[in-house]
């Protein structure tokens, strides 16, 4: 649970190394490179997008539903050439449907109109046809046309006809605007429209020809992504004089292998710690069972590099918060169940190894916690069963189970002051999360002493929490501000730093009450469960017959829905506590996230 520290390291050679020095670079994987060129216009050595064509083309091909057996040979098979002939018949298709589609529609406007081609100019003495769709209701509109008009076809709902005259009737002449026919007779538009369906089969028959190169397109796509990102980066380095520089930030195990290619390579090396202005990249170093704690911090916010990792914490307390808004341990094994049928697949990839111990740890906490309520889809274990003496706390006692939440809020906010403590320790400034910590707990021992001891021991208790506070808050004024104290004025200057943190009280006791989202939602949930529960014994009794069916179609329904509002609720409110209430009293400052320079593919 560490931000692994980093060396900015230079390496500078001559030109004829580099693309060997950048190659091997790339193979080793550790560099987080920084440009040492301004950006480049030239779009080859822009930003990859993973080899954008390369992406597209194999997802063009692997949506084609009828594939071609797979060519495995190698043997005249060009990477460059197969994507630019996918994509070209990608465009082929898609601006072949485009004329496609548009004839279709122009045939079907003219199909009313009957075959027709429109006669020359001189053939009607300098009249011209103008075309108008009328509906029907509408006709008696026409008896006022002083223009000669005729109706030369009628539906049921609209009458074609037909206006002569030498320019277009004013848009006032007739109740609706003009039907542009177009220029092509029906006929002329029907043989277009067949010779584009002729195209775009065979347009079709290639694209399914061309999904025989799906397997060696694969193989190579990572090359292609390689190289992609190999020509970016070669963008980024400083070249002048026969010479080139290459600049980046490595992780401090890794150095060795740098320093062995540069000596190996008879390359200059430089390495350096990061100095005060310098903004490193945050490289995260944790387990791979525990490295979905890494995923969730990245998703919303990437510590900076002198701050600390929270990727443990948020793992464990993501679970917890998630299995007391779900509330329920028959919905934990179902989501267990689930997660079972998925299990190998999930294995086949990074990624889908670390959600499956997160799955894991959430399904497991959900069950526990669970069985500690009682809850079994809504249904309590009976008083002489197995399961009883487990059922330890009861979600239908308010005052404990706000209790709980507040202090599990108020255990969440002091871990997260006790990180902001660690990191500001020995400096003065160490005073403030620490009377922040004072002030959660003694709050939350006064609020729970008052309501709990007896009435002699409220003096004492009074006395205690009242005081802690004011410590507290005396440690916060103390240690707000970093203004050196050299007069009158830097002391009043300090004073009212104190005064203007102080003003933070309320903050922390509005976020140490949105802890009792933990409780409000998992009440919510077990009484949805217990709900439909009950409709559906009332359904039972009071439709003979039917009841037994409408008894089950209301618990599929309703756990179903209750389930799946669990689902989301754990996971939005469980990592909302993470991402705002933890995170803004842990950490200060947002960082970027390390991305190594590296191959996708070891080539042999």
């Amino acid at each position: 649970m560490a931000i692994e520290p980093l060396k900015r390291l230079s390496l500078v050679g001559s030109q004829a190394q580099k693309p060997v020095v950048m190659d091997r670079l790339q193979a080793l994987g550790c560099l987080h490179l920084v440009p040492l060129a301004p950006a480049s216009s030239q779009p080859e050595t822009l930003p990859p997008e993973h080899a954008v064509e390369a992406r597209q083309a194999l997802r063009y091909l692997l949506d084609e539903p009828e594939k071609r057996r797979q060519v495995h040979n190698e043997a005249g098979f060009d990477l460059a050439t197969t994507i630019r002939s996918v994509l070209a018949n990608k465009d082929q298709i898609r601006a072949t449907l485009d004329r496609r589609d548009a004839l279709a529609e122009r045939a079907k406007a003219l199909a009313p109109w009957g075959d027709f081609s429109l006669p020359p100019g001189e053939a009607l003495a300098g009249e011209k046809l103008w075309f108008y769709t009328v509906p029907l209701r509408r006709l008696k509109e026409l008896e006022g046309l002083t223009l000669p008009w005729q109706v030369v076809h009628q539906d049921n709902r609209e009458a074609f006809l037909v206006v002569i005259a030498p320019e277009e009737p004013p848009p006032d002449a007739l109740p609706v605007p003009r039907t542009h026919t177009g220029a092509l007779s029906l006929s002329q538009v029907e043989q277009q429209l067949e010779a584009a369906e002729l195209e775009l089969e065979a347009l079709e028959a290639d694209r399914r020809a061309l999904t025989r190169w799906i397997y060696l397109l694969s193989k190579h796509f990572a090359r292609a992504e390689d190289q992609a990102v190999l020509t970016h980066a070669q963008s980024l380095t400083r070249d002048a004089d026969g010479l080139f520089a290459v600049q980046g930030w490595v992780g401090l195990p890794r150095v060795p292998a740098v320093e062995a290619l540069a000596a190996e390579q008879g390359l200059a090396l430089l390495i350096e710690d990061p100095e005060p202005g310098d903004a490193p990249p945050t490289l995260l170093t944790n387990p791979e069972r525990l490295g979905a704690g890494e995923d969730l911090v990245g998703f919303y916010q990437m510590p900076a590099y002198d701050s600390f990792d929270p990727s443990r914490i948020l793992f464990f307390s993501f679970a917890l918060f998630f299995a007391m808004i779900l509330s329920d341990a028959g919905y934990a094994a179902l989501l267990g169940l689930g997660l079972l049928l998925f299990w190998r697949k999930l294995g086949g990839s990074t990624k889908g190894r670390r959600f499956r111990v997160l799955a894991s740890s959430i399904t497991a906490t959900s069950f526990a916690w669970g069985v500690l309520i009682g809850s079994y889809f809504g249904v309590a274990p009976p008083p002489d069963s197995l399961l009883a003496p487990l059922h330890l706390l009861d979600i239908q006692d308010f005052d404990s189970m706000m209790r709980l939440s507040v202090g599990i809020g108020v255990l969440h906010l002091v871990l997260a002051n006790l990180v902001q403590v660690g990191k500001r320790w020995p400096r003065p400034q160490a005073l403030t999360p620490i009377g922040w910590s004072l002030v959660a707990l003694s709050g939350f021992g006064l609020w729970l002493g008052l309501s709990l001891a007896p009435a002699a021991r409220v003096a004492t208790i009074e006395w205690l929490g009242y005081g802690g506070i004011a410590v507290g808050l005396l440690l916060v004024f103390i240690g707000s501000s970093e203004r050196p104290i050299n007069g009158l004025g830097s002391l009043l200057w300090r004073g009212l730093d104190g005064m203007l943190a102080l003003t933070q009280v309320t903050k922390i006791f509005g976020d140490t009450l949105s802890y009792l989202r933990l409780f409000a939602l998992g009440l919510a949930s077990a009484s949805l469960a217990l709900t439909f529960n009950d409709l559906a014994v009332r359904v039972d009794a009071d439709v003979p017959g039917l009841g037994l069916l409408l008894q089950i179609l209301l618990l599929l329904i309703g756990h179903s829905l209750n389930l799946a509002l669990g689902l989301v609720s754990g996971v939005v409110h469980g990592l909302r506590l993470n991402y705002i209430e933890f995170y803004n009293w842990a950490l200060s400052g947002e960082g970027y996230p390390f991305r190594p320079f590296k191959k996708t593919e070891s080539i042999e």
